[in-house]
């Protein structure tokens, strides 16, 4: 669907930034309205150029996720000034890295409040909307830590559970009461975004995604694609999200074994951490720090996995136009 300008109307939180930037550039490139939900004013400046340069419509809506009627009140305004939303997507997060043993309880709330309360926040507010005209899509933005916890990011991990719980209800729900709006939800990969050098951090040294590291466009370009086939309820995007969570569900105790071994390592550089720098968890960090974080040479811009996962119908033409010529090779002879 579109507005009246024949623009899709889209809403994005944790616009400024990582995979919510590049979705937003992505999305004005389709010339889509987008709105644009973060806290930090600079990227969000930066996030509305990128969609007015590509060719779309941009709205700010500053407001922090963790706050209902701020989501209430932004989904009213895009509502308002750009149309009725097409699609919503719940992209905002933070963190913290630390173990548990040092984990303090304000940390563990607000990390809950933006990753998972943040986008059931999301989601009721738009639901408001959409739900009168029976048609619209909400997506979230979740993760292979949806499924699989590791060592250091208890509270990130804690509330991208309670996303997915929370996305499997409603989608029953919408079901049972036999609604045209549809909520899906795509697991991501290790990402390359400024996350990691701005979360709240206990580390030694500086904290890095797991290896191996996705690019956000490639990571975009997978929800985009999941947003826009009514058949598809989620997407692994990437082999190891693939990996981790079906590797959790065959064998989790090997899973705990191999992430107490190196889960520590593997989320570290070999770079001194600076206790004393910013963090985001209550305030964002000035500037604009765009979709890419400080491992672009170690990124990866494609993936045969997300390939394979969004050409389903073409493999399966071709493997059924193989074996049935094959067939007609075994009946001629």
């Amino acid at each position: 669907m579109a507005d009246e300008s024949g623009r899709q109307v889209v809403v994005i939180t944790g616009a400024s930034a990582g995979v919510g930037r590049a979705l937003a550039r992505a999305y004005g490139a389709r010339g889509a309205a987008v709105g644009l939900i973060a806290r930090g004013q600079d990227g969000l400046e930066g996030a509305k150029r990128d969609v007015e340069h590509a060719g779309g419509r941009a709205l700010i809506l500053q407001a922090d996720v963790a706050d209902a009627d701020a989501m209430n009140d932004a989904a009213d305004r895009a509502e308002r000034e750009l149309g009725p939303i097409d699609l919503w997507i719940n992209d905002a997060m933070t963190s913290v890295f630390s173990p548990v043993k040092e984990l303090k309880p304000d940390e563990l709330e607000r990390v809950t409040k933006v990753t998972y309360l943040g986008a059931a926040y999301g989601a009721m507010a738009v639901l408001r909307h959409m739900l009168p005209r029976d048609r619209g899509t909400i997506l979230m933005v979740g993760s292979a830590l949806a499924f699989r916890g590791i060592p250091l990011q208890a509270a990130y991990c804690g509330a991208k559970h309670a996303m997915q719980g929370f996305t499997e209800s409603l989608r029953t729900e919408l079901l049972h009461d036999g609604s045209g709006v549809r909520i899906v939800m795509a697991q991501l990969p290790a990402v390359n975004t400024p996350q990691f050098g701005w979360v709240r951090s206990r580390l030694p040294h500086r904290a890095q995604p797991v290896p191996p590291i996705f690019q956000p466009e490639l990571v975009a370009e997978g929800i985009m694609y999941l947003a826009d086939h009514p058949e598809r309820q989620s997407m692994e995007i990437g082999f190891p999200t693939f990996k981790a969570v079906w590797g959790n569900r065959i064998a989790p105790r090997f899973s705990d074994w191999v992430l107490a071994r190196s889960g520590y390592s593997s989320q570290q550089t070999d770079e001194p951490e600076d206790p004393d720098r910013p963090d985001n968890l209550y305030e964002p960090v000035p500037g604009d720090h765009g979709a890419h974080g400080r491992f672009d040479a170690r990124a990866q811009d494609s993936s045969w996995q997300l390939w394979l996962n969004t050409h389903r119908v073409t493999i399966a033409g071709a493997v059924l136009g193989a074996a049935a010529l094959a067939g007609a090779f075994l009946r001629r002879d």
